[in-house]
């Protein structure tokens, strides 16, 4: 593993820099990234900013997205931009395999890997970690590591602030989730005094919706909604043929699960929506209930204790029975 000095010497001279994150990326991981690219792009480095795919239209407005490169858009020049990069920052993910087929190529780049994160059970595939599990947002990090880290917080400015503000805001529920604490507090209140407007940034994101993400939302929500009260469980699951009918885009299922977790005395929500290719899951649940563990033992996936996701082969009918029968094994944790 290198160290800090060792990698504040690699930065102290101009490098060939990906910055990548996971697939379908969210405030945080585009907030995160797009963060550390102005960051790095002021100390004179030649860095590129790589998503695994597309990401929602409301956070185009970010600070330099014109310079991100789409992989499934661009998967040859993403290629050979990872093969000749020196430096890969990974942030907002913890195994390759969350960066879909971009993540073979990474981990056969020669390039020195920098994972900065805050998710359980990283994979060893980094040389080196800022990694800490307790933090709200990879952009709570990216912050930690430019100010305490590389000691370089001089160079913070009002797009570095506007980006990180944004990744905390979108991964802390606008500052109302256990893990906003008050250190968080005072990095947002920084990040404000720094420029970012935080008030447009909230506006950009959560009131910039179209008319097929409402009517998609008002029928989840008025149709699709199914209440579990002797498990304390509300879940969601929509079709492929209603994501078409609605025109659903990138981003537009985004946040929908929250909704039915703030059903009075829920403690667990499903959002179950049937992909070309799979089924996804997405969970929420509150206090201590881990969110994390069904998604980690049943669905092949993780996250945090409250907020996570999976995947499952099977059909939607069938993913959606098999949650439900899951739910008798936790049915003492939900009632508590």
């Amino acid at each position: 593993m290198l160290s800090i000095s060792e990698l504040k010497s690699l930065l102290a001279t101009p490098q060939k820099i990906v910055i990548t994150t996971h697939h379908k990326p969210d405030g945080d991981a585009m907030g995160s990234s797009l963060g550390l690219y102005a960051y790095l792009i002021q100390l004179g480095h030649h860095v590129k900013v790589i998503t695994p795919t597309d990401y929602p239209y409301f956070l185009h407005w970010l600070p330099n997205n014109s310079d991100v490169i789409i992989y499934t858009d661009q998967p040859d020049q993403s290629a050979a931009l990872v093969a000749d990069a020196a430096i890969i920052f990974c942030l907002d993910f913890n195994t390759l395999s969350r960066i879909n087929e971009l993540g073979e190529l990474v981990r056969a780049s020669d390039a020195y890997k920098i994972m900065i994160d805050h998710h359980l059970e990283p994979e060893d595939f980094d040389d080196y970690r800022h990694w800490n599990i307790n933090a709200c947002a990879a952009a709570q990090l990216v912050y930690d590591f430019i100010v305490n880290e590389l000691k370089d917080g001089a160079m913070m400015n009002k797009d570095i602030a506007t980006c990180l503000y944004t990744g905390i805001m979108t991964d802390s529920g606008s500052f109302r989730f256990p893990s906003a604490t008050s250190a968080v507090y005072r990095i947002g209140a920084e990040l404000i005094d720094l420029g970012a407007e935080h008030w447009k940034i909230h506006q950009l994101v959560y009131d910039n919706a179209t008319e097929n993400r409402l009517r998609f939302l008002g029928h989840c929500l008025s149709n699709k909604l199914e209440i579990l009260r002797e498990f304390n469980t509300a879940i969601i699951s929509v079709t492929k043929e209603e994501l078409r009918e609605y025109n659903v885009a990138t981003g537009d299922t985004e946040g929908i699960v929250n909704y039915a977790l703030s059903v009075n005395g829920i403690r667990l929500a499903a959002f179950i929506i049937e992909r070309t290719d799979k089924v996804k899951l997405s969970l929420r649940s509150t206090g201590d209930f881990p969110a994390n563990e069904i998604c980690k033992k049943y669905f092949n996936g993780g996250g945090h204790r409250n907020a996570a996701g999976g995947a499952s082969d099977k059909n939607l009918e069938d993913t959606r029975n098999e949650f439900k029968s899951i739910l008798t094994e936790y049915k003492t944790q939900l009632l508590q």
